[in-house]
């Protein structure tokens, strides 16, 4: 078990504050309602917290009305749950229903809070998804005809990027759990294991560790590289000279972290430590330069500066580092396009990645919260120097 393990959910006053700034952004946007159809909108409104949304079959619908309490549209086999938030008006159906499957409940309620004449936000921009059928959501339209449906993406993105301080506790904990699985990394991996052993591992030690689950794990072994970070793990040996990285998201009470750490298998060489010296300024300077009112594309070029300097160029993946929160990667990107200004509360990560030679990169990544003064550490900084894994 990690330190002190955070209480579980949400006092009344978080959720009663989420509310409050959502309908103050909806009377400035004169919405009259905004209407919810993913995990972490929902849960983010009202601490609906269960793996059951892996299921494709039934949807779920949560209207939020520029004044009083969410209401919540969901599956019968839903309600004890919802009923245990500090939501109470709920309202169910029969699911799997292909007739009517939630839409008529919904359109009543729009109905109920006026907004059947008004505008009504959906979150429809980059990063969003709607997740009810589009034959539905059609429907729904024909149902309160003189509504006017309207991208809400930029104001729950203003709301979520911004993390109250029991949310950061929640991922500082996670940070934590899954530091001390990596430190235990050099007495569970070892030259002649498989990559899918030692991921399994790894797993385990996260478990073991506090983890509530492990819901992403990615990473690779190469000999001084890796050039394939998404596939999973296979029957390869960790072999003399391989770069061993893993790469978590793992999970407490519903909130992630996701950062990396790299490790060489016997010996590594002069190139690859090189290419780890790079990186590990690289974040350092990611960290320095995330301080409120410089954007996300100054912290790309500052990474990216570090590694040009020392003749590396960035690697492909198009980012160097996202938010992060409920979901593993959130708004906003390290790009060199993205001028979100940068504010206190919102929890990063910087992700700086190069390639060593055709073939062969390498990637670092750690957890920041951004604080009045600068950026401040969730995860325990990695070692300066490459690890070694005898």
């Amino acid at each position: 078990m990690s330190a002190r393990e955070p209480g579980r959910g949400f006092s009344v006053s978080e959720f009663e504050h989420r509310l409050a700034r959502a309908q103050a952004a909806m009377a400035a946007d004169d919405l009259a309602a905004l209407l919810l159809t993913t995990e972490p909108e929902v849960r983010y409104f009202t601490g609906f917290l269960t793996q059951f949304w892996q299921s494709p079959t039934r949807p779920w619908f949560l209207v939020v009305p520029r004044t009083g309490k969410p209401i919540a549209i969901v599956p019968g086999i839903g309600a004890p749950l919802m009923a245990r938030t500090w939501i109470d008006d709920i309202r169910t159906w029969p699911s799997p229903r292909p007739a009517d499957e939630g839409v008529s409940l919904v359109a009543e309620a729009l109905r109920e809070v006026g907004a059947d004449t008004g505008r009504i936000g959906v979150p429809m921009g980059p990063e969003t998804t709607l997740r009810m059928p589009l034959a539905d959501y059609r429907r729904l339209g024909e149902q309160v005809r003189r509504a006017r449906f309207s991208d809400a993406t930029g104001l729950v993105r203003g709301l979520r990027t911004i993390k109250s301080e029991a949310e950061i506790e929640k991922i500082a904990h996670v940070c934590a759990i899954a530091g001390e699985a990596f430190d235990a990394v050099p007495e569970i991996a070892g030259a002649g294991q498989s990559l899918a052993e030692t991921f399994r591992a790894f797993k385990v030690a996260l478990l073991q560790r506090g983890a509530d689950d492990v819901s992403y794990l990615v990473g690779a072994s190469a000999p001084g590289g890796y050039d394939d970070v998404i596939s999973p793990p296979g029957p390869r040996p960790l072999q003399d000279g391989d770069v061993l990285m893993m790469d978590t998201g793992t999970l407490f009470d519903g909130y992630f972290c996701d950062f990396d750490r790299n490790y060489a298998i016997g010996h590594a060489d002069d190139d690859t430590r090189r290419a780890y010296d790079t990186l590990y300024r690289a974040t350092d300077a990611g960290i320095a330069a995330a301080r409120p009112g410089a954007t996300c594309a100054d912290l790309f070029h500052a990474m990216q500066q570090v590694m040009r300097d020392d003749g590396f160029e960035a690697g492909n993946v198009g980012r160097l580092g996202h938010g992060l929160g409920m979901q593993l990667t959130e708004w906003p990107s390290h790009t060199p396009a993205d001028d979100t200004v940068i504010a206190p509360g919102m929890v990063l990560t910087i992700e700086p990645g190069l390639g060593i030679a055709p073939g062969r990169t390498m990637v670092h990544e750690e957890d920041i919260v951004i604080r009045e003064h600068g950026a401040e550490l969730l995860t325990r900084r990695a070692p300066p120097e490459l690890p070694v894994i005898d």
